[in-house]
């Protein structure tokens, strides 16, 4: 096939040997299958901003490092500069993701290089040799189900325990390979120390396997593994092994919206005292 204009300074620069075929297409990239270095492998093509359809990119962007203040300046501001480094960040979070959940033991594609735009990594390929389907490609019995949806609670406690939060979990972007399901598409992960959204994200992330599996293992609707997951790690007692029961218990006590009211009013006029005071 014709090579992608993106791909072509890889090509040039010998990274590249050849594209073979267009893999998919989604909402943040393209991804080709190409020969790099004689192997068969991915060629992640992040697509522009204005292309992409993920939205409330600020709620992942929160916690993410950049390089200089200067960066930040810009990214503040939203100039073209700024724009750019925005765009750099959020391509080298999912870069750097992957290198960091790879090191932790986490079931991820292995990345091998990332030049101008372009991610190279590994290929997942189911038992056949062929490249692996998603998650909402299979159907499942009860048990397999089940043994699945554990397997991916234990990779989302990995990933956790090193650090990280997806964001964006579920059965269109997890692949199953012959030994098992591959996390896949980490541009909008997050710090879970960081970000303040870390713990509903996680949560998310974890109640769309539940409601994913459970069109084949009802009994998982009844489990709130999320809820536990989030608990034992802010509390330090989250480990790799760790034994989870699927069970939270939830308190009864009754808000006192009265008093929360009572608070967001004092506040504003508290901010409006401060924004009419005389300025010294």
């Amino acid at each position: 096939m014709k090579t992608p204009k993106s791909i072509e300074p890889l090509v040039a620069d010998g990274l590249v040997d050849k594209v073979l075929r267009p893999l998919k297409s989604g909402k943040e990239a393209a991804v080709y299958v190409v020969v790099a270095n004689g192997e068969v492998c991915c060629a992640k093509v992040y697509k522009d901003a204005n292309q992409r359809s993920f939205h409330n990119q600020t709620l992942y962007q929160e916690g993410r490092k950049v390089r200089n203040t200067r960066q930040a300046r810009a990214m503040n501001k939203n100039s073209k500069f700024g724009r750019q480094q925005q765009e750099d960040v959020w391509q080298n979070a999912e870069v750097e993701a992957l290198y960091q959940l790879a090191a932790a033991g986490v079931r991820v594609p292995k990345p091998f290089n990332f030049i101008s735009g372009v991610l190279l990594m590994e290929l997942v390929c189911d038992a056949e040799g062929n490249a692996a389907p998603r998650l909402n490609d299979l159907h499942f019995t009860e048990q397999e189900a089940l043994f699945f949806h554990q397997q991916l609670i234990k990779e989302v406690v990995k990933m956790l325990c090193a650090g990280i939060v997806h964001g964006d979990l579920s059965e269109y972007n997890i692949l199953v390979d012959a030994q098992g399901p591959v996390i896949i598409d980490l541009p909008q992960a997050v710090n879970a120390a960081a970000n303040n959204h870390a713990a509903r994200m996680l949560e998310r992330d974890v109640d769309n396997l539940r409601l994913y599996f459970s069109q084949f293992a009802p009994s998982l609707l009844a489990t709130h593994y999320g809820k536990e997951i989030w608990k034992l790690y802010e509390s330090g007692s989250l480990h790799p092994d760790t034994q989870l029961t699927g069970q939270f218990r939830f308190t009864e006590k009754t808000a006192d919206v009265k008093s929360v009211l009572r608070e967001i009013s004092d506040a504003k006029k508290e901010a409006l005292e401060r924004k009419h005071a005389p300025q010294e």
